[in-house]
Parts: structure tokens; C-alpha cells; sequence
């Protein structure tokens, strides 16, 4: 019996077979196991030498189970390994890459424009309160120049930001002068009435905050700012205009070379002028001037590469996105 069972242990090709030579004879109702219930009937001299003989046999038999199973998960995990093992010297599945969205690229290049300039950079809330939008920066309740905002207002009387500007109070009610401070952000206009303007777009305001500040400033900046952008001795111009929170204001273009057309003509930027005292009063500053100026980013973006309409920023069309991958 004990040679069958070795030979059968050595002879089961599997774990399934390696448990069937178990159960047959070491299960309950296994050969070694009746063999050890008969034990009982054996006169009392024989009993307890054919109880050490199939004790011993039972060891053997249990010992080649454990080593023909050991065996047997050795081979089946080599088996296994062997089958999926992954050639390393194979050229790897190159992946798509993403990239940058085109309007977090110039975003960027303009700060690193304004950072190498001295400017701070600074963000703040997109929901706003009216005091920060509106009446801090010299539009009083009734001033017509609320309606040129197109605001969005919550119901509890807040407004989505329109323009950067809100920022300037902002920092100024938290830092002494001087500083300068540059303002990345979204802004928000209703624009539902109008098919050629988004609701949402992105501005960027400089804010410079001194003694003895002035307009020959704002246009050492402004001639600083296109330079970096544009190369050295791009013109620039200033025009006459009103803003609220600032006195005098202009806005501002640069003179320069179109790329889609080889056209030289001015491009406008965005507004400036110096801050307007009223807005000093409200953050509690005496004796100091200062100029802020802002444009919007997706126009940086729109001329230079040939974008037709601003809304394919926001559609995340890939055939448009792909096209300005590195662009800068």
C-alpha cells in the first residue's frame, strides 16, 4: 500500500490528481485511515506495532504530498511566467501627450513678461461683492457705466467679477505702496445678446502704486511690456478715453507687424490710466499716485494666431487645440 501510494503521489500530473491520491488515502474514509480504525480489532502485542508501521506510513505518504504539491505550484507558476513575460528590449506603446490650452500659454508668457519686470503677482475671488466691482472703483449706483458691464448677479445680491479691477482695492486695502502688482484672472459679462462675444474670457491688470507716479510712467511700462512681448522698439500709443477709476485714461495700442498678413497696423490692447483719487480715498492711501493698466488675454491670443472667433477657446475642438501645442 505504501509503495502504491508513493507512485501514485509521484505519478499525479496536477493539484486536481495530487488531491484525489490524497483523499484515497489519508481522506476519511482513506486506505491508511481504515487501516488505523482496524486497529482496535488487533490482539494487544500486535496492536501497537502495527499502529507505529502505519503511523510511519501515514508521515511518508503525507511528506510526498507536501513535496509533489511545492512541485507541482512551482512549475505551474514558471508556467505562468513564462506565458506572460514581457519583452523590455520591444519599443514601448507611445501614449498621446496633451499639452497647455493656448490661453494658459500666454498667460504664462505674460507673467513671466511681468515677474522679470518686478511685479507681484496677485489673484482674488470671481464672486465679487458690489462694493469691490463697482463702488470702491468710482461707479456710484447711478453711474451709466454700470450698464456697459453686462453684469451677472446671484440671488443674493453678489455679481461675477467684470472686469480684474476689484483687485486693485483689494491689494491696496492689505499692502502699503510702494508696489506693483500684476492680476491674472477670469472675468464675466452677459453677453447673451451679443453671438460674437463669450460670457467668460480672461483679462490681465497692472496695478503701480508710488510717490511722484506718473503718466511718463504708465508708458515706460506700457513701452516695456510690448519690448518683452513683441521685440525691441515695438511703438506704442496712447488715446484718450474714460474709465471710472482712473483720471486721465487712454487706451493703449502697440504698432506691429501682423504675422498672417506681413500688415504693419496698430493693434489695440486694452485700457490704463493714473488711478483716480476717489479710488485712494476708499482704500484710506494719502500721497501717493499711481497708474493701472489691463487688457484682455484672449486678444493676445485671437490676432497673432489667426483664431477667427473666440469661442473655439471654450469648445475643446482637438483639431484647433492640437494646432498651438508649443506655441510660445
Amino acid at each position: 500500500m505504501l509503495e502504491d501510494a508513493l507512485g501514485a503521489v509521484s505519478a499525479a500530473a496536477d493539484l486536481q490528481e495530487l488531491q484525489e491520491v490524497r483523499v484515497r488515502y489519508l481522506g476519511k474514509k482513506g486506505l491508511l485511515t481504515q487501516q488505523l480504525k482496524g486497529l482496535g480489532a488487533l490482539p494487544p502485542d500486535e496492536r501497537r506495532e502495527a499502529g507505529r508501521v502505519i503511523n510511519e506510513h501515514k508521515a511518508a505518504v503525507e511528506e510526498a504530498i507536501r513535496e509533489r504539491r511545492a512541485a507541482l505550484e512551482r512549475a505551474a507558476l514558471d508556467e505562468q511566467l513564462a506565458r506572460e513575460a514581457v519583452d523590455v528590449t520591444l519599443p514601448g506603446t507611445q501614449l498621446p501627450q496633451g499639452g497647455l490650452h493656448l490661453l494658459t500659454m500666454v498667460t504664462h508668457r505674460l507673467l513671466d513678461v511681468f515677474t522679470a519686470l518686478g511685479y507681484e503677482v496677485a489673484v482674488g475671488p470671481e464672486l465679487e461683492t458690489d462694493h469691490y466691482n463697482f463702488e470702491s472703483l468710482n461707479f456710484p449706483a447711478e453711474h451709466p457705466a454700470r450698464d456697459e458691464q453686462d453684469t451677472f448677479w446671484t440671488t443674493d445680491g453678489r455679481l461675477l467679477r467684470t472686469h480684474t479691477s476689484p483687485m486693485q482695492v483689494r491689494y491696496m486695502e492689505t499692502h502699503r505702496p510702494p508696489f506693483k502688482v500684476v492680476v491674472p484672472g477670469k472675468v464675466f459679462r452677459n453677453e447673451a445678446v451679443d453671438a460674437t462675444h463669450e460670457a467668460q474670457f480672461h483679462q490681465l491688470e497692472a496695478l503701480v502704486v508710488g510717490e511722484r507716479i506718473t503718466m511718463a510712467d504708465l508708458k515706460g511700462a506700457i513701452d516695456e511690456m510690448a519690448s518683452a512681448l513683441f521685440g525691441a522698439g515695438t511703438r506704442t500709443r496712447l488715446q484718450p478715453t474714460f474709465f471710472p477709476f482712473v483720471e486721465p485714461g487712454a487706451e493703449f495700442a502697440i504698432y506691429w507687424t501682423h504675422p498672417r498678413t506681413g500688415r504693419q497696423e496698430w493693434l489695440e490692447l486694452g485700457g490704463c490710466g493714473m488711478v483716480h483719487p476717489n479710488v485712494f480715498e476708499a482704500v484710506g492711501y494719502e500721497g501717493v499716485t499711481g497708474f493701472a493698466f489691463g487688457f484682455g488675454i484672449e486678444r493676445l491670443a485671437l490676432v497673432p494666431y489667426g483664431i477667427p472667433d473666440i469661442r473655439s477657446f471654450y469648445q475643446g475642438d482637438l483639431r484647433v487645440l492640437r494646432q498651438f501645442r508649443g506655441a510660445l
